[in-house]
């Protein structure tokens, strides 16, 4: 997974960054809450670990800002040296999946990290079948129909469609997409993900008369946006 680290403790952090890292994770480590959520408009992260005492925004206001302008979805785990049961359902209400309290051990967080994953693929493998608009994905036997058509793609190619389509109007870095249809975190050459992207384009008419655009964000990657036809 690419994971976001907050704390404000760098010995702390540090810990955590190495111990995802061993566990196979890309990470990042931010050591401001508004750094974090500004990369979180640019970047695209799987799963956000967050302390909550950051003195410029607390991981609870960050978790609040994440939940209410930009992503319901992405799994949260907080660190945090309070334990009481009301501090707890605190975090919870607002939208955190689960917590560590401090002091961290490296073997719990790897657990709880792999949990989170779990329930994440656990929800995605249930769907056998997922539908976006006229476009069909049966997600067991990777093949795609389109207005009723079906239509012949690589394995890549419909993991690569299926993750634009759960994403739908958000960039995703080309780390990322690396990373989740690859499964490399180093980077390939530029004209292997463009080919892939250029054959999606055709097979899928993801084009403006058709409703469409996949577009490359410059610097970054690539968008799939729904747009309005006149």
């Amino acid at each position: 997974m690419r994971i976001a680290v907050l704390g404000e403790d760098a010995e702390q952090t540090g810990l955590v960054f190495q111990s995802l890292v061993m566990d196979g994770h890309a990470c990042r480590a931010f050591a401001e809450g508004r750094e974090l959520v500004k990369h979180l408009r640019l970047e695209t992260f799987d799963l956000l670990v967050l302390d909550w005492n950051v003195p410029d925004m607390p991981g609870e206001e960050v978790l609040r800002s994440l939940r209410q302008s930009l992503c319901d979805r992405l799994p949260v785990l907080f660190m945090t040296c309070r334990s009481c049961e009301a501090d707890i359902a605190s975090l919870l209400d607002e939208g955190a999946d689960d917590y560590v309290v401090k002091p961290i051990t490296t073997n719990i967080l790897r657990v709880r990290v792999r949990s989170l994953r779990r329930r994440a693929d656990q929800r995605n493998d249930a769907k056998t079948c997922e539908i976006f608009g006229e476009f069909k994905f049966d997600v067991a036997s990777k093949k795609v129909v389109v207005r009723g058509i079906p239509v012949t793609l690589t394995r890549k190619g419909f993991e690569l469609a299926l993750l634009l389509f759960r994403h739908l109007g958000q960039p995703l870095s080309r780390a990322y997409l690396l990373e989740s249809v690859w499964k490399r975190s180093i980077d390939m050459p530029s004209r292997t993900m463009d080919t892939h992207v250029s054959m999606l384009r055709t097979r899928l008419g993801l084009r403006p008369e058709n409703g469409y655009r996949l577009m490359p964000v410059y610097g970054y990657g690539y968008q799939l946006e729904r747009i309005e036809v006149r």
